[in-house]
């Protein structure tokens, strides 16, 4: 019996630990087909977002393919038609596009040449497929730290592509469309060709399109006979044009050259002593034909396909420019900016057009070569009481009459309280006395008695493209215009009430003579009452009879309106005489103030100056 106890104890445990070893995988296998189960329901939605999200992105891509301009057509233009500005009596203000350049091939430049370019640009153009990896990220590393952007990670292939979409739209649909485009040049063309294509089509400044045109423009010689500093001055310019060639600064030119020799070093292309010796080297003919009218034939260069669409030929365009309006204009505007530096007044605009909106003058700064920036189109300034003329005239168009009274009284908007320009209040006044002394709260007081939508809507039908906004400083000029725009709409009280819209081309002539443009005239359209017309330009010759305006003074008929801004940032003097209506703008590009410099000072004496020019007097 006592042999028999052991046994039994032995069968029993291994039976009950067998039991439960056999149940174990069974369950195990029960709860697998679970987990399986559920692991696959959690990637199915997955998979599916995955395959939404890959097929959308494909047919975007698909959708920009087909979208592209016609390639062929693109590639074959490696040149720009020329295109020359002229006056209206024919002379040549500036040539663009293609005048010096014919087609020049990469291999025939001096290695020196695709070495500056290419180390600048684009370092490893040779080895990668048109789109550059290492460059990208840097470039997103180095805008996320200063989170803007600083630099671009695009190729040579890619800058190809937007030269010849030949558009400056930036948008995603773009930016996929360019990469198409790099990847289809790389598998088309040799590097050495996509190369050329770059060199032929890139902008250089000072309006010249591709490294053969630079080279005539800057140095007066081939880009094939140029020295290493010159053509480190080319690849720098590449960078900013406007602002690195040696027609706007030669000072900043030598400079980015510089750099570039050092990017040549790195790039192992020059040794140091090579370096030193470019920097000694000559540099070609400096001697660059500017007359006058830069800005106005850039505004017109810019907007000649408008009228005519993209074309192969070179053209002549005779624009509405007179040559001397516009030297007189650019003449008086410098001589007094110049003398009065001292009260901190840097910079300054003119406009002037005919009763018909044909620009006889521009005038965008005092400093083509420092500036290109255009501040008569591209400007926004502060209108300040020059735009108070259209209060008034909408307030006569609605009724109100030159002697009716308004009142000049402390007034307290939202915690707002304005004053007058001289802090002193004149209690009843006519409108024509408040609008000569261009009174600050009689024109409120005017502006609460009309609907002031009603001035908002005039002024743009008058000329008035940027976006106004019911304000209660609104009818004191408070928003920002542009130079050109005050042009045209005052123009529209010189010329009877009728709208107006500026033009500055003629006619536009092939080089063989072929007449491709001609202008023909706008039909009239009134937009102010031939009586509104009236009283409003018999309001302002009284400002500058005895208003405002008196600096204005001319023997002849003149009227206009002054204005001036907030701490004197934006002075002003508006008005015609003769059949012309003169703009004058004076103020810094930094928005600092100047030293009580109104309207009725140096924008009045420059007004004066010009239009007694225009008469020959």
């Amino acid at each position: 019996m006592s042999s028999n106890t052991p046994k039994k104890t032995t069968k029993k445990s291994p039976a009950k630990n067998t039991g439960t070893k056999k149940k174990a995988p069974a369950q195990k296998r029960r709860n697998g087909k679970k987990n399986k189960k559920g692991g696959k329901w959690r990637l199915k939605p997955l998979i599916i977002s995955a395959l939404t999200i890959a097929v959308m992105l494909s047919s975007y891509i698909f959708y920009c393919w087909i979208t592209l301009p016609d390639i062929s057509k693109a590639i074959e233009r490696t040149r720009l038609p020329a295109t020359t500005i002229l006056t209206e009596s024919g002379q040549e203000i500036e040539s663009y596009g293609g005048v010096y350049s014919d087609i020049v091939y990469a291999n025939e430049l001096p290695a020196y040449v695709r070495d500056a370019v290419i180390s600048t640009e684009d370092r490893r153009f040779y080895s990668h497929f048109g789109f550059d990896f290492i460059s990208f990220g840097r470039a997103m590393i180095v805008n996320l730290i200063h989170r803007r952007y600083v630099q671009g990670g695009s190729t040579i292939t890619q800058q190809v592509s937007k030269n010849l979409f030949l558009t400056p739209q930036k948008n995603i649909k773009r930016k996929v469309q360019e990469l198409l485009m790099a990847f289809w040049l790389e598998k088309k063309f040799t590097k050495d060709q996509i190369l050329t294509l770059y060199l032929n089509r890139v902008y250089m400044g000072a309006g010249t399109y591709g490294i053969e045109a630079a080279s005539q423009k800057f140095y007066h010689k081939s880009s094939r006979d140029i020295n290493m500093m010159e053509a480190a001055i080319l690849a720098g310019l590449l960078k900013a044009p406007a602002r690195y060639n040696p027609v706007s600064s030669k000072k900043r030119a030598v400079e980015r050259a510089a750099v570039v020799l050092q990017n040549m070093i790195n790039n192992n292309k020059i040794t140091d002593k090579q370096k030193q010796t470019a920097l000694k080297m000559p540099i070609g003919s400096n001697k660059y034909n500017f007359g006058g009218g830069k800005y106005f034939a850039d505004w017109v260069y810019n907007e000649v396909n408008a009228y005519i669409g993209e074309r192969d030929t070179d053209i002549n365009v005779y624009t509405t420019l007179d040559g001397r309006i516009q030297k007189a204009a650019e003449d008086i505007l410098k001589e007094v900016i110049d003398a009065n530096r001292k009260n901190n007044v840097t910079n300054g605009a003119i406009v002037v057009l005919d009763n018909s909106g044909a620009v006889k003058a521009m005038v965008g700064g005092t400093d083509y070569r420092k500036s290109q920036f255009n501040r008569a189109t591209q400007a926004l300034r502060q209108p300040g009481s020059s735009f108070k003329t259209f209060v008034y005239l909408t307030a006569l168009e609605e009724g109100f009459e030159p002697d009716d009274i308004i009142e000049d009284t402390p007034i307290t908007v939202d915690g707002w309280s304005p004053e007058n320009y001289d802090k002193r209040y004149y209690g009843k006044v006519t409108l024509t006395d408040a609008f000569r002394r261009s009174l600050n709260l009689a024109t409120l007081d005017l502006s609460s008695r009309i609907s002031r939508q009603k001035v908002i809507g005039l002024a743009h039908k008058m000329g008035i493209g940027t976006p106004i906004k019911v304000t209660p400083s609104m009818p004191l000029g408070s928003f920002e215009v542009k130079i050109i725009d005050m042009a045209v709409a005052y123009s529209t009280i010189a010329n009877g009430g009728y709208a107006n819209w500026p033009y500055s081309i003629n006619e536009i002539y092939s080089k063989d003579g072929y007449k491709i443009y001609e202008r023909t005239a706008d039909e009239k359209s009134r937009i102010i009452s031939a009586e509104s017309v009236e009283k409003i330009t018999s309001m302002m010759q009284k400002v500058v009879e005895s208003g405002t305006g008196k600096k204005a003074r001319l023997p002849f008929f003149a009227a206009g309106k002054t204005g001036t801004s907030q701490d004197y940032r934006d002075a002003w003097f508006a008005g015609f005489s003769r059949g012309y209506t003169a703009i004058v703008w004076v103020g810094n590009d930094n928005n600092t103030p100047m030293k009580e410099i109104g309207g009725g000072t140096l924008p009045a004496e420059i007004w004066r100056k010009l239009m007694l020019r225009i008469e020959g007097q």
